[in-house]
C-alpha cells in the first residue's frame, strides 16, 4: 500500500508529461504527415530531457535517504544545491540545440527534413533550463513523499497544452498556423510556467523550516560529490537509453518520411505507459532508499520486487488494449490511409514491449535507491547499444522489415535489460 500511495500521484505526473507529447503528436499528425516528421526528428530533445532527469536524480535519492534516517533538515540543502546545477545543465542542453541541423545532415537526413527538425529543436532549447528546474524540484518533493503538487502541476499543464496546441499548431485567436513549430512553442512555454509555479510552492510551503528549505540560501553545487555521483550515473544511463531510441528515429528517417512518422507515433504510444512505469520506478526508488537508509535489508528487497510486480500487472492491461484495437488507435493519430496502414501493425506489436520496458526502468531505479550507481549504467549500455541498435538496424534496414523491424529490436533489448537488472538486484539482496 505504501508503494501505491506514493506511486499513483507520481505515475499520473509522469504519464501527464507524456500525454502532452501524445497530444502534440495528435495535433501535428492531423495537421500534416510532413510536419509530423519534423516533430519526430526533434527526438534528440527527448534524449536531453532524459539526461537532465538522470543528472538530477541525486536529489530524490539523497532526500529519501535523509528523511529515512531521520535527518529531515538536510533535505532542503540537497534541493538548494541542485538549483544552480539544474540551471547550468539546462543551459548546456539549450546550447546543444543550436547544432541540430548540422547533426541531422551528418546522420544522412534529407535536407528539407533536417531544416524542419532543426527549427523545432531550436524552440525546444529555449525551455531546457525550465525543464531542469522543474525536474529537480519535483524530485525533492517526491523524496519527501509529497508527489501531489507535481501531479497537480502536470494536470494543469496538460489543459494549458491543449489550448496552446490548438491556437499554435492550427492557428487561432488571430495567430498563424505553425505546425510542428507551434507545438514546440507550446512545450517551451509550459516548461517555464510549471518550473516557476513549483519553485514558488516549495519556497512557501508551511513546513519549509522542518526541511531546511530556506536555511542557508542557494548553495553551490560543486561540493556535492555524492549527489553528482548518483546523478551522473543515472544521467549516463538515461542518455544511453534515450540516445539509442533517438538513433532508431534516425534509422526510421533513412527508411523514409512515412516510416519516420509511424515511428514517432509508435514511440509515443510506448512512452505513455512507460511514464506510468517511470512513476512506479520513482516511488520504488524512494521506498528502497528509505529502507536502505535504515539498514533494513528485507524491506529493501521487498520494495524492489513489489515495484516490479505492480508494474508488470499494470502494463499487461495496457498491452491488451494495444493488441485488441491497433487500427482504432492508429486512426486517432493519423488521417492518411498510407500512414494508418504502417502504424497499426506497430501498435499491435508494441503490446509485447510494454512489460519488459517498464520492468527494466523499475529495477534500475530500485538499484539506485540502494546506492548502486554505475552498474545499472553499464547494463543499460549492453542492452541498448550492444543489443538494440544493431538488432534494430539489421531487422529494419538490412532485412527490409521497415519500421516494424525497429520495434522488434526494442523488444529484444528490453527483455535483455529487465533480465540482467533483476539479476543484479537479486544478487545484491543476498548480502547481509
Amino acid at each position: 500500500m505504501a508503494l501505491l500511495a506514493l506511486a499513483v500521484p507520481v505515475m499520473i505526473a509522469r504519464a501527464g508529461q507524456m500525454t502532452m507529447a501524445v497530444a502534440d503528436t495528435l495535433f501535428v499528425g492531423r495537421f500534416s504527415a510532413l510536419e509530423l516528421a519534423y516533430l519526430g526528428l526533434g527526438a534528440p530533445q527527448g534524449v536531453m530531457l532524459a539526461v537532465l532527469a538522470g543528472l538530477l536524480l541525486g536529489t530524490i535519492v539523497l532526500t529519501a535517504q535523509a528523511t529515512g534516517a531521520g535527518k529531515e533538515e538536510q533535505a532542503g540543502l540537497f534541493w538548494r544545491r541542485s538549483l544552480p546545477y539544474a540551471l547550468t545543465l539546462g543551459s548546456v542542453m539549450a546550447a546543444l540545440c543550436l547544432f541540430a541541423e548540422p547533426f541531422f545532415l551528418l546522420t544522412g537526413q534529407q535536407p528539407d527534413l533536417a531544416a524542419g527538425g532543426a527549427e523545432v529543436m531550436l524552440i525546444y532549447g529555449l525551455g531546457m533550463p525550465g525543464a531542469a528546474l522543474f525536474f529537480t524540484t519535483t524530485f525533492f518533493l517526491e523524496g519527501l513523499k509529497r508527489p501531489v503538487p507535481g501531479m497537480v502541476t502536470i494536470v494543469l499543464a496538460n489543459i494549458l497544452n491543449l489550448f496552446l496546441d490548438w491556437i499554435l499548431v492550427f492557428g487561432g485567436l488571430g495567430l498563424p498556423a505553425m505546425g510542428a513549430e507551434g507545438s514546440a512553442w507550446a512545450t517551451t512555454i509550459i516548461r517555464w510556467v510549471t518550473a516557476i509555479g513549483l519553485l514558488l510552492y516549495v519556497w512557501r510551503m508551511a513546513d519549509r523550516d522542518r526541511y531546511g528549505v530556506r536555511s542557508g540560501g542557494v548553495r553551490p553545487w560543486w561540493p556535492a560529490r555524492e549527489q553528482r555521483h548518483l546523478g551522473m550515473a543515472a544521467g549516463a544511463s538515461n542518455g544511453l537509453e534515450a540516445s539509442a531510441f533517438a538513433a532508431l528515429t534516425l534509422f526510421a528517417g533513412l527508411i523514409g518520411p512515412l516510416a519516420l512518422g509511424a515511428y514517432t507515433v509508435g514511440l509515443n504510444l510506448i512512452a505513455l505507459p512507460f511514464m506510468a512505469a517511470l512513476g512506479l520506478a520513482s516511488a520504488t526508488a524512494v521506498l528502497v532508499g528509505n529502507a536502505y537508509g535504515t539498514g533494513d535489508r528485507r524491506n529493501t528487497q521487498l520494495a524492489g520486487w513489489t515495484g516490479l510486480g505492480v508494474t508488470a500487472a499494470l502494463l499487461s492491461v495496457v498491452g491488451l488494449i494495444f493488441a485488441v484495437w491497433p487500427e482504432e488507435i492508429a486512426m486517432a493519430f493519423a488521417t492518411e490511409d498510407r500512414l494508418i496502414a504502417v502504424v497499426a501493425p506497430v501498435v499491435a506489436f508494441s503490446a509485447w514491449i510494454l512489460v519488459a520496458d517498464g520492468g527494466q526502468v523499475v529495477m534500475a531505479q530500485a538499484l539506485r535507491g540502494r546506492g548502486d550507481a554505475w552498474v545499472p549504467t553499464v547494463l543499460h549500455f549492453v542492452s541498448y547499444y550492444a543489443v538494440m541498435m544493431p538488432v534494430a538496424y539489421g531487422l529494419g534496414i538490412w532485412a527490409g522489415r521497415g519500421v516494424l523491424g525497429l520495434f522488434e529490436g526494442i523488444f529484444i533489448a528490453s527483455m535483455v535489460s529487465v533480465a540482467i537488472l533483476s539479476g543484479r538486484f537479486w544478487w545484491l539482496g543476498r548480502k547481509v
